[in-house]
């Protein structure tokens, strides 16, 4: 059978291909610790889910429309006018089923042929595969570790050619947990609107910020920065809302509606139950959030302190997000289990095997350096997990 051409070039997703692997695992018996996929494991505030489900009880189960309700709309107009500094009317939202679809139409309404997007590395998997998808090339641009994984302005002017379109800021990153100041931003900024570049800002972890750290939306510097901006969020990750499929993106009126042309022809809107949850959760779940932000601080701290004690990893701390990108190159050259290391991909399946722990290789968002661990867990998982990975690595 011939596949489209585009298809080739396109990996299936590392994460969920990791988190199948532990889940065969865990059928067969084994007792594996699956730090494989970005996920709270709190439940979902309970005004979301009673929302829903009365949402179901009232036979609001039909199409919505294709943006998203009109409701729903509103309250994404109101939390980002209240969060972020952020205005924006109804019709400059599109909501999508997950943020992931939101980038998707993104990326399908603003690249094609010939157009190069920067991409700072590391990088979430599905950035260059979306950029490709769309036809456009992605062009990683390495974040430095020594700067906190994060890339300057200069670094961002520098690498810029007469063919690149565009830009892809994830902060707090997944998966370094890097997150830009005011004064960063608006030194990128400055760059993206003097060089003409479109930004799409994927800021679905901004809640979840450690240290003290305060969020600043890129758009929210200034009309000319907006005008170039496309702000995508969610309820995925804060609200521990995963499953209910839930994004939105807000930006110009000419690019939403470009958006929403791409997604009218692939996804239509999410199901309508969940867009009534969600709504309940932007207007209610503010308590839970914080709940659930302190207990990732809680998690991001026990991390830390135990990965220090690991000899041949060292971290940088994560300023955001729920994830930790050790540096394991100090293990390289030596056996785990029988099997001597040379990768981040000889260490994650190395630990799978012989500790029985999942986690993602650096590779999979471009380094070969590091792996990707994610606190989403409890805390007695994390810390059995790290005990079964020092084990794993102790020198004998």
């Amino acid at each position: 059978m011939r596949l489209a051409e585009r298809i080739r070039h396109v990996e299936l997703s590392p994460t969920f291909r990791i988190n199948a692997m532990a889940r065969r695992m865990k059928a067969q018996g084994i007792d594996v610790l699956d730090f494989s996929v970005g996920e709270p494991d709190f439940e979902t505030p309970r005004c979301a889910k009673e929302a829903g489900k009365s949402a179901i009880d009232r036979n609001v189960t039909r199409y919505t429309e294709n943006e998203g309700t009109l409701e729903l709309r509103q309250a994404i107009v109101e939390k980002l006018k209240a969060d972020n500094g952020l205005s924006y009317a109804t019709d400059q939202i599109l909501v999508s089923p997950g943020a992931k679809a939101s980038l998707y139409c993104a990326a399908m309404a603003l690249f094609g042929p010939g157009d190069d997007v920067l991409v700072p590395q590391p990088f979430w998997v599905s950035y260059p595969e979306q950029i490709r998808l769309a036809g456009a090339t992605p062009v990683p641009l390495v974040a430095r570790e020594a700067n906190g994984f994060k890339l300057t302005a200069e670094e961002l002017d520098a690498a810029i050619r007469p063919n690149t379109r565009g830009l892809i800021l994830n902060y707090p990153s997944n998966p370094t947990g890097a997150c830009y100041d005011r004064k960063e931003l608006a030194a990128i900024a400055d760059v993206a609107v003097t060089r003409k570049l479109v930004v799409v800002a994927d800021e679905i972890y901004e809640k979840l910020l450690y240290d003290g750290r305060t969020f600043t939306s890129l758009a929210a510097l200034g009309p000319a920065i907006a005008a170039r901006t496309v702000v995508v969020n969610g309820v995925s990750k804060a609200f521990a809302m995963t499953g209910w499929r839930l994004g939105y993106a807000a930006g110009p009126k000419e690019i939403i509606d470009a958006m929403g042309k791409v997604q009218s022809h692939t996804t239509s809107h999410p199901a309508s139950m969940a867009q009534v949850a969600g709504e309940a959760a932007l207007r209610e779940a503010g308590e839970d959030v914080a709940r659930m932000a302190a207990e990732f601080t809680r998690r991001r701290d026990a991390t830390m302190a135990l990965l220090a004690k690991l000899p041949g990893f060292t971290c940088v701390p994560p300023a955001g997000a729920f994830y930790v990108f050790p540096n394991v190159s100090g293990l390289f050259g030596r056996a785990i289990g029988g099997r001597t290391v040379t990768c981040g991909q000889d260490v994650s399946e190395a630990l799978l095997e012989t500790a029985r722990v999942a986690v993602v290789p650096g590779e999979a968002f471009g380094s070969r350096d590091h792996i990707r661990i994610s606190f989403s867990c409890a805390m007695e998982r994390i810390e059995e997990g790290l005990r079964r990975i020092g084990d794993a690595t102790r020198l004998p």
